[in-house]
């Protein structure tokens, strides 16, 4: 199953959990922010990530090259609570 379908699969299924106000605000700060023009600042599948060395949850230090030895990376952010 690729990634994409994976992500369908997971709000799919998250949209049958959120109450449909939430929903409703979510979708509109989406595009709000898609509006704004901040989509063309964003990292493209492809682009080129800077290396980079963080901490996992036994306090270890992980690098993006030790990631990258088992296969692609998928990064994301967590911007916060809505």
């Amino acid at each position: 199953m690729s990634l994409a379908n994976r992500l369908d699969g997971i709000r799919q299924a998250s949209a049958g959990k959120i109450p449909p106000d939430a929903l409703k605000a979510m979708q509109m700060a989406t595009e709000e922010l898609r509006n704004s023009g901040i989509m063309g600042g964003i990292v493209k599948a492809g682009d080129i990530f800077p290396s980079f060395s963080l901490r996992n949850q036994n306090d270890k230090a992980i690098t993006s090259q030790e990631l990258l030895s088992n296969g692609p990376i998928v990064f994301t952010i967590f911007r916060g609570h809505w």
